[in-house]
Formats: C-alpha cells, sequence, structure tokens
C-alpha cells in the first residue's frame, strides 16, 4: 500500500483497534494500553507508515520560541546578513507558531553577553542560535543551556567541546589558508603584503577572523617566508578622516606594497581610499558580499571577496531549530559553508541563498 494512501482508518482496522487508539499512539498520548500499543506499532511497520509530521507539528497547536543571541551591528556588515536570514527563516514557519527574539551584546564587552544570556535564559526558549563570545563565557552559557535541556546552535565560531546541537561557518582555518594561496597566485613576486586590521585593546573582533589569519600564516610561512606581512590597524568606531589619515602614511611609508588582505568584512575601508586617492596600483583581497565590498569589486579596488553565505548561514540556523525541535527530526551536528571566491567577472552571478 502507498505511503499516502494510508489512512488512520486503515490501521485501526488491521490493529483491531479504535480510530481514537490510533490517533493517541501516533502521538505518544497516554490512555493506550501495552497490548493495543503493540498491535497498532506493528500495523505501522507492516504498512510502512511514514507519518506526515509537518500536519502533525501543525496539529500540536504549541507555541515555539527561538533566541538568537548576536553581536549589536551596523548595516551593510555581515551581521546584518545574518539577521536577515534569521528572520526569514522564521516568518517562513510563522504557521507554527514558531516566534523569534534577537538579543545583542557588544563585542569586547563581557557584561552585555552576560546579560544577554541571562535575558535569553529568562525567556525559557525552546532553542538558541548563539555568537560566541570569550570561551568561557559562552561555555557557561552552554552548561545552562544544556542543564534545562535547551538545544542550542553555534554560529561563526566552532567549539565542539560545548556539543552544541549543530554549526553553522566557514572551516576558517582552511579558509585564510585558501585565501593566502590565491592572493599569492598574483602576489608572488612581492616583498611586502599590507594586512589590515581593526583591534580593540589588541584583539581582533572575532575567532573566526583569528583563524582565519592563522592559516594565512601557516601558508605564507610555508611557502613565502621571505615575503613580510605589515599591519594596519584601522581602529573601530574610528572616522573615515582617521582611517584616511592612517592608510596616507602607511602608503607613503610603503610605497612598494600593492597587495592588501583583510580578513573582517571592512575591505571597503581601504577600498574606497584606493578609489579616491587615485591608487590603481593596490589591489585588496577582502571578506563577505556585503554591498560596499561588492561595488568595490566593480570599480576595481577589491580582487577578490571570500563569500561565506551569511544570509545562508542566518536562514539554516532557524531551519535546524524548526527540524530538531518542532518535526522532532535528526540534524546534519557540523555545516562548512563553501569556500566561493568572488571577483569582478563572477560577482553579478553569485547568489547569497538558494533556499527561502
Amino acid at each position: 500500500m502507498a505511503t499516502g494512501k494510508i489512512r488512520i482508518k486503515d490501521i485501526a482496522e488491521r490493529a483491531c483497534v479504535s480510530v481514537g487508539t490510533v490517533d493517541r499512539v501516533l502521538h505518544d498520548r497516554p490512555n493506550v494500553s501495552k497490548s493495543a500499543r503493540e498491535r497498532v506499532e506493528k500495523a505501522l511497520e507492516e504498512m510502512d507508515y511514514q507519518p506526515n509530521v509537518y500536519a502533525s507539528a501543525l496539529a500540536y497547536n504549541k507555541d515555539y520560541t527561538f533566541v538568537c543571541i548576536m553581536p549589536v551591528h551596523e548595516s551593510e556588515a555581515y551581521w546584518d546578513e545574518i539577521e536577515e536570514g534569521v528572520q526569514t527563516a522564521t516568518a517562513r514557519r510563522r504557521d507554527f507558531q514558531v516566534s523569534l527574539k534577537i538579543i545583542y551584546y557588544e563585542r569586547f564587552n563581557d557584561a552585555t553577553f552576560s546579560k544577554a544570556t541571562a535575558d535569553c535564559l529568562s525567556l525559557k526558549p525552546d532553542g538558541v542560535i548563539v555568537v560566541p563570545a570569550k570561551l568561557e563565557l559562552t561555555s557557561d552559557f552552554a552548561n545552562k543551556l544544556s542543564e534545562q535541556g535547551i538545544p542550542f546552535i553555534l554560529l561563526d565560531s566552532y567549539l565542539p567541546d560545548l556539543k552544541p546541537l549543530a554549526f553553522y561557518g566557514q572551516d576558517s582555518f582552511q579558509s585564510g589558508y585558501f585565501a593566502a594561496r590565491m592572493l599569492m597566485l598574483i602576489a608572488s613576486k612581492e616583498n611586502e603584503i599590507m594586512l589590515m586590521k581593526q583591534l580593540q585593546n589588541g584583539h581582533v573582533g572575532s575567532k573566526q577572523q583569528s583563524n582565519r589569519e592563522t592559516g594565512f600564516r601557516h601558508y605564507m610561512v610555508d611557502h613565502f617566508p621571505n615575503i613580510s606581512i605589515i599591519e594596519v590597524n584601522l581602529p573601530m568606531g574610528g572616522s573615515h578622516e582617521e582611517y584616511d589619515r592612517i592608510l596616507e602614511t602607511f602608503f607613503a611609508e610603503h610605497p612598494q606594497v600593492h597587495h592588501c588582505i583583510t580578513f573582517n568584512s571592512k575591505a571597503h575601508l581601504v577600498g574606497e581610499f584606493l578609489l579616491r586617492t587615485n591608487r590603481r596600483n593596490v589591489q585588496i583581497m577582502g571578506y563577505d558580499m556585503v554591498p560596499k565590498n561588492a561595488e568595490c569589486v566593480r570599480q576595481g579596488s577589491i580582487s577578490f571577496l571570500i563569500a561565506q553565505h551569511a544570509y545562508m548561514q542566518g536562514y539554516a540556523c532557524v531551519e535546524t531549530l524548526f527540524q530538531a525541535i518542532v518535526l522532532r527530526k535528526e540534524v546534519t551536528p557540523v555545516n562548512y559553508m563553501p569556500i566561493e571566491l568572488l571577483t569582478k567577472e563572477n560577482i553579478e552571478f553569485y547568489r547569497r541563498t538558494n533556499i527561502g
């Protein structure tokens, strides 16, 4: 018998029980005798019955609250794409009474992360998406979630010891290694390469950026140990005038630098400077298909962008919580995003999503 034609009435007749008994077994409800449950389960197996999990979830009529904890951010940034993805996925599942609360914290501000996690726990959510902060803070939060039986997804940085339900993000080390290899296709004859960072209290904004740099430096040590990597810090929260002064000084002091790389989504800070000052002999490799970066690629000041599908990451995190919690399906625990290289020639064909 084809699965789509199996009715509860058919199962009841085969198991010699009432339709109500079959319904209680299918939804794991009480007040079913052991013998009746066994007859129904045997009938289900013999008939190869596959339940309509979507219909069952709708019939259950339960409200689900998901929480996403992420850094506060400006518009047209990597995190903006993440946020759009989680919002779109939530809207798609609105018929299942799924709602989403986004709670922000400030990078480099431990107190704001602690408050965000406390606010999250007070909501008693059904599932959580979290962008990790410091390891000890994230670990403490993960332990509290586990103690309360709340599944959580790690976004951006993979910390397997915390035992998340799933992870979404790039393999950061491999991404940095790949970036170095691609850059050296056009910069192998150089003596110096500029590495643009944005530091606060001596630290970059995420573990992901740090791991990318580690991968990059591993490749350079192995293959181009004689090329100097010169760091330039454009401090977080600085003005464009301040950035211009720093960059003007740098290029005046290093006239032989023709290539720049950065591991955050702000390559456009250098790209726009190059366009304003008509420095056509300097090329940049950066990350993330945000609008300002894309425009610099079109204008020619950024040669390469590595895309990491931020929108898809956000979307997939909510969808994974939905599949695991609402539909009670198994999900893939580790989900590395593709490492895609965008150039002026293919950037218009890039699609940030193939879902939704």
